[in-house]
């Protein structure tokens, strides 16, 4: 059997619609006498668990692709039937390492019983423990980080290999690099179930936060190119896709190339993806504060299919604690870009993280952080008590708060930002809202259910003989009834797109 690499590239004319060209994919041959191995079994079935964050999840998916289009493998959600587990981990929170081998010692039960079992560990706990997992778990037959998944097909060959030839004695392999942004030209073209998805632009972060360990597991800032950017989103919308997620651990921090040599950045970016064919909804998360520039500011007013809702993680509402953690921007500075945000879209919603007991924090810092979410009205946000990670400079911080009181600053926080999220809720009773319908409720067949531009989910009822004919369609609801602090239920007003 020979491996054959394809990895075309084609630059639009300047001016012209991208479209998209396949990215690169590993096809499989052998002389034709032979059928292939997947013509003569039944597909091999693989099971995935995420951790973390959206990236992940994103990652994960293209995990299943690569191994869908190499060697013809089933997505499975039955832990039991599976061929291969697959371990997407993330290292953000403590002892992220220790529920990763406790997973993994419950996977070697499943092993003991079926030897051919193939067990992968991929993500930030792999990029950053590396071979370590192996010494721990010897029953992991590949440790590959997030900048290396496209190479599964090819590790779990090799694992195969290493099984054959020394059963009892068999060694793992073990792929961590950082090889550039290498990955996304060997991923096979984007396939997609439903009308959003997310589209990974950069990878990496550069900023080197003094809590964040992810520039040590997924490498510094890379943007990929524009061209291939534009061209997963155009296949993307092409099979139907009408909301677009642009991700990336600094995602405004953009810089992508040009087919001419020069960069677009992130407002730029924007700009191109509005124009995509069928792209009626833009969303992207995470974003820095030192990058969200004026530019990016205005496109709200220039771009409709921009969504009035914004994520920007502030982390603390204290300046000295802001300091501490090396965000390098100032209370004044976050509070001055949202309020020049809100002033060109008054209806914007706004979330955010925070890190509640960061090492040093004291009374009247948490009450700064108070007093910025009272100030900004957060619509929701993400909230955690500080989380230690080893080898960060946070790690060596002197913390001199007791994990009691840490405990009962978030749960005053979270309540601060549930009241905040009861009210906004309560408030659209009342307004039209734009909602790309998604689906036909389960437990209400007579609805539709779709996704507000402030991430609510929105239930109206339609005719049951013509529910398909809305699917994918942007609309305006009223809305009419409070469900949930995240649901809210309407009446069609009219089908926008």
């Amino acid at each position: 059997m020979s491996v054959t690499v394809f990895n075309p590239r084609i630059n639009d004319a300047a001016g012209a619609k991208t479209t998209a060209t396949a990215p690169a994919v590993i096809a499989l041959t052998e002389s034709s006498s032979a059928q292939s191995p997947v013509d003569k079994v039944a597909p091999k079935k693989v099971f995935v668990t995420t951790q973390g964050c959206q990236m992940n999840v994103y990652d994960s998916g293209k995990m299943l692709d690569v191994l869908g289009d190499s060697h013809g493998m089933e997505v499975t959600h039955n832990i039991d039937e599976a061929d291969v587990l697959l371990m997407n981990t993330c290292s953000i929170r403590e002892k992220a390492q220790e529920k990763v081998f406790s997973e993994l010692g419950r996977w070697r039960k499943l092993k003991e019983k079926r030897p051919d079992l193939v067990i992968g560990v991929g993500g930030c706990v792999a990029s950053q423990e590396g071979d370590n997992i192996q010494k721990r778990a010897p029953y992991v037959d590949m440790v590959f980080g997030p900048q290396t998944l496209h190479r599964l097909p090819e590790l779990y060959d090799q694992s195969n290999e290493q099984r054959d030839i020394a059963p009892k004695n068999r060694i793992g392999t073990i792929d961590v690099s950082f090889p550039s942004i290498e990955k996304f030209d060997f991923l096979p073209e984007p396939r997609v179930e439903g009308y959003k998805a997310f589209v990974s632009i950069m990878e990496g972060c550069s900023k080197y936060c003094s809590f964040c360990v992810v520039p040590y597991t997924r490498g510094e800032e890379l943007s990929r190119p524009l061209d291939d950017v534009l061209a997963e989103i155009d296949s993307l919308a092409a099979q139907g896709i009408r909301e677009i997620n642009l991700l990336g651990q600094n995602v405004n921090g953009y810089r992508g190339e040009k087919d001419d040599g020069s960069i677009c950045r992130f407002a730029e970016l924007l700009h191109y993806v509005s124009h995509v064919d069928g792209v009626e909804r833009i969303r992207y998360t995470t974003s820095h504060p030192l990058e969200f520039t004026d530019d990016i500011i205005d496109a709200y007013a220039q771009l409709p299919e921009l969504v009035s809702h914004l994520h920007l993680p502030v982390q603390s509402g204290s300046n000295a604690i802001l300091a501490a953690m090396k965000r390098n921007h100032t209370i004044d500075v976050y509070i001055n870009q949202i309020n020049k945000l809100k002033a060109i879209r008054p209806d914007i919603h706004l979330s955010s993280d925070f890190i509640i007991g960061f090492p040093g924090e004291t009374d009247q810092d948490f009450q700064d952080t108070l007093n910025l979410a009272k100030e900004l009205n957060f619509d929701h946000s993400y909230s955690f008590i500080y989380s230690k990670r080893p080898g960060t400079p946070a790690a060596e911080l002197p913390d001199d708060v007791s994990f009691t009181t840490k405990k009962a600053r978030l749960a005053e926080f979270q309540k601060v930002i549930i009241d905040s999220t009861l009210a906004k809720t309560h408030e659209m009773v009342g307004t039209t809202t734009r909602v790309l319908v998604e689906q036909i409720a389960n437990r209400h067949p007579d609805c539709l259910i779709g996704t507000a531009d402030n991430t609510r989910t929105v239930m109206f009822p339609y005719d049951e003989n013509k529910m398909n004919e809305l699917l994918g369609k942007i609309v305006s609801v009223r809305i009419t009834d409070f469900v949930s602090p995240h649901m809210v239920k309407g009446e069609l007003i009219e089908v926008l797109a």
